[in-house]
């Protein structure tokens, strides 16, 4: 359906983002595109739409062809021009130059049904609700429908489970596989992963983001990690023997020269056996510079290899009352969100909330902080899914972290942990990507020495092949952890008890309840 030959990326500073990347993609191709953020994921598939998209940026070489398809594209972030329209005038726009294409009204019975499927408020289209006025979560599924009324060639997404509930979630995967057109899609999302890609592209920048590398690999994407993490442990078992195997031969060249050195000191007066020497002491030097010149294997170099080392010492006692909540409303200005919020966490419990879009999980989490922060003997570590509330966007990454000196961490050396260059440790955090956001705000929650964590999404801008660390790093955490979260591997992974808010309050829910049967 399309192809893409010998396509090359280079950003106008000169960094080369993708080298030469060919593929064919067909109907019923599922390729999902991972990587660490900031390494031209949203670029590549704006270059393959329509190159003038990255031309303000990035200079893009090689060859697309779309042959003629209708391109059905879902932006990590809606067009923000689109925000003084009505959800109705999304829906009869064909794009945000088009004019308003009236004929389209009449899919308007269609558009609410799939609408309702999304658990979208209908409403919305009649009571000429602007787009400002939506949710990201609302954001999404308008685009979503609208990808389904097309009826596209092709789709890309990019980024699209990063702000929806789990219900939407399922449905989108049951969208994806339903559907025979490509898809070229960019997910955090690893259950999603698991569920419907086919093919894998890892897009990958290694020797401290000098050199581009892409893997493209036709399998599931539980098959293409479990096959990566056995190729890294191979090539880094050969080349840590290859090393010792080195030494080896290096220190029993260095005895063999200190000898021969000896030799020749003795043997001055004797030029019969000096000549002898002086040959034993070439051949010495020649195997010097073949062990010099000897290629080694590369140790891996991997993008994931980020370390966050919680202190296990941190703890809270087990009967430790560190939360009572009774809410008789929670509400955002006027409007009542829900009714008869209970919530009682005792001792190192991981709570997880979970809800549908709108239905009031962050506002809840933003009132139990204050809360928790007058109980005696916890230390509260808050993480907002809205970055610029926890983090100073003016600063650079490694002044945000300079009070660490403090708790016995160099800020450097903290960075160059998480994957960090030495350029972007001095970048305005405000010009990172959402990921590397994410990593220095928890980095700031494990460093604190906090005993309890409130998380609002914490893996949302995080690569996959990261959150297995963040994960494992949170299971090595012996405090409590009070978590919103649609993410359903950390959920399943890291929390112990899970509650479902809405109108009514919380709900205690079976961790195998999670899954939903509907379709979409």
């Amino acid at each position: 359906m399309i192809s893409v030959k010998n396509l090359t990326i280079e950003t106008l500073k000169g960094r080369k983002l993708i080298e030469n990347l060919s593929f064919n993609l067909n109907d019923g191709d599922k390729m999902a595109v991972i990587g660490e953020e900031g390494n031209g994921k949203s670029t590549l598939i704006k270059a393959i739409i329509d190159p003038s998209l990255v031309s303000d940026y990035c200079e893009v070489t090689g060859s697309v062809n779309l042959n003629n398809s209708t391109i059905g594209y879902l932006e990590q972030r809606l067009d923000l021009g689109w925000n003084d329209y009505t959800v109705l005038e999304y829906f009869l726009k064909p794009s945000l130059d088009s004019d308003i294409d009236y004929s389209l009204y009449n899919q308007i019975n269609e558009i609410e049904k799939i609408l309702r499927k999304l658990n979208f408020n209908v409403n919305h289209l009649n009571n000429e609700a602007l787009i400002s006025t939506l949710s990201g979560g609302e954001k999404v599924k308008i685009q979503l429908a609208k990808l389904r009324i097309m009826s596209p060639d092709v789709i890309f997404l990019d980024e699209p489970t990063n702000d929806l509930d789990i219900e939407t979630l399922e449905k989108l995967e049951s969208f994806i596989l339903s559907t025979k057109a490509p898809i070229m899609y960019i997910s955090h999302d690893e259950t999603l992963l698991e569920n419907t890609a086919n093919i894998i592209l890892h897009i990958e920048q290694l020797i401290k983001k000098t050199k581009p590398k892409y893997t493209l690999k036709k399998c599931s994407y539980s098959e293409y990690v479990e096959s990566r993490k056995r190729a890294i442990e191979h090539q880094t078992q050969i080349a840590y023997n290859e090393r010792r195997e080195r030494d080896k031969k290096e220190e029993i060249l260095r005895q063999m020269k200190q000898k021969v050195e000896n030799a020749l000191v003795g043997a001055k007066k004797d030029p019969s056996s000096g000549r002898i020497i002086a040959k034993k002491m070439a051949n010495v030097k020649a195997l010097e510079r073949r062990y010099d010149n000897e290629e080694l294997t590369e140790i891996p170099d991997v993008e994931e290899a980020i370390k966050l080392i919680v202190d296990e010492n941190i703890t809270i006692p087990s009967q430790k009352i560190v939360l009572d909540l009774n809410l008789d409303e929670l509400k955002v200005d006027n409007l009542v969100l829900a009714n008869n919020i209970n919530l009682k966490v005792v001792g190192p419990e991981r709570i997880a909330i979970i809800g549908n879009n709108g239905c009031g999980k962050t506002t809840l989490i933003k009132t139990i902080v204050p809360i928790l922060q007058q109980v005696k003997g916890i230390k509260v570590g808050y993480f907002s899914q809205n970055y610029f509330e926890i983090l100073d966007y003016n600063k650079s990454a490694v002044d945000e972290l300079s009070y660490c000196i403090d708790f016995g961490y160099n800020p450097r050396t903290l960075l160059g942990s998480l994957k960090f260059t030495r350029d972007e440790m001095e970048h305005k955090i405000m010009n990172l990507s959402e990921g590397q956001k994410a990593k220095i705000a928890l980095c700031k929650l494990i460093i604190e020495k906090n005993n309890v964590l409130v998380l609002d999404e914490p893996t949302r801008n995080l690569s996959p092949l990261s959150n297995p660390v963040i994960r494992e790093m949170l299971n090595n955490f012996h405090g409590a952890i009070i978590a919103v979260s649609h993410d359903r591997k950390f959920i399943s992974n890291v929390c112990d008890t899970v509650y479902s808010l809405d109108k009514s309050g919380l709900t205690k829910i079976p961790m195998c309840k999670l899954s939903s049967e509907q379709s979409y």
